[in-house]
């Protein structure tokens, strides 16, 4: 099978968004433990990245796409922008997030709803920035969630993406495969009691489109100038374009 060959199997990947719901909301509780314990804490690096990333374009109205439990907009509200909206179709990680920001007294700056990607309740032209972590290999269309994230960016204004990624270099990519299919899903399984949740993780990862296969979605979308930041090692990628 030729390269090209494998990037379009890779793009027919789809996500059962129902499936997507129920699993994220049965694993709200533990959602922010695992995260940062599977990752041995290098999530919160990576959110930092995108935020610096956004810093000068100094977006003031900014959207987060599959926000869960809002941390990418809590990260995100060190711009000090006058208003952070996060969406996802999971409930009760949203619940978790707006603890959370009530706690840092953040709920001026950042509002959290109930909300499809594919679908978003936002006029045209709407948004200085818009961004998505981790999210985007769980949208079901994702042609549909791109074109609508475009859709509600104002012109000029910058989308930025973060998400797994496979790394390429021996032996990382080894070491990487091993965690990802033997451990992570044994230990996110005996913490969250989900018994599908952490094999979803490694399995959406692995048929995801990435590298050029995804900034030629992000161009098909209508995206322009659409460049990629591979961190620690190609274990996550931050996908960045303009309108």
């Amino acid at each position: 099978m030729t390269d090209k060959q494998t990037s379009k199997v890779k793009l027919m990947h789809t996500a059962d968004k129902e499936k997507v719901r129920l699993m994220f909301n049965d694993i709200a509780p533990n959602y922010d433990f695992l995260n940062h314990f599977l990752s041995a804490g290098i999530d919160i690096r990576w959110r930092k990245k995108v935020r610096k990333l956004l810093k000068p374009a100094n977006p003031k109205i900014i959207l987060d796409v599959a926000t869960g439990t809002g941390d990418l907009a809590i990260e995100l509200s060190k711009l000090t922008p006058d208003q952070i909206i996060g969406i996802d179709i999971a409930t009760e990680m949203l619940e978790f997030g707006r603890k959370k920001i009530t706690a840092k007294k953040l709920d001026k700056i950042i509002e959290l709803f109930e909300g499809d990607a594919e679908k978003l309740n936002f006029p045209d032209n709407n948004f200085d920035a818009i961004t998505v972590a981790f999210g985007v290999r769980n949208f079901e269309n994702l042609h549909i969630g791109l074109k609508e994230m475009q859709r509600v960016l104002k012109p000029s204004g910058i989308v930025a993406i973060l998400e797994f990624s496979k790394p390429k270099a021996f032996p990382i990519k080894q070491l990487y495969n091993f965690y990802f299919r033997y451990i992570l899903p044994v230990m996110g399984k005996t913490v969250s009691k989900s018994n599908e949740a952490y094999t979803y993780l490694p399995d959406s990862v692995h048929t995801f489109a990435e590298d050029k296969a995804f900034l030629t979605e992000l161009t098909k979308a209508g995206f322009k100038e659409a460049k990629q930041n591979r961190l620690s090692l190609g274990i996550a990628t931050i996908y960045y374009a303009t309108k």
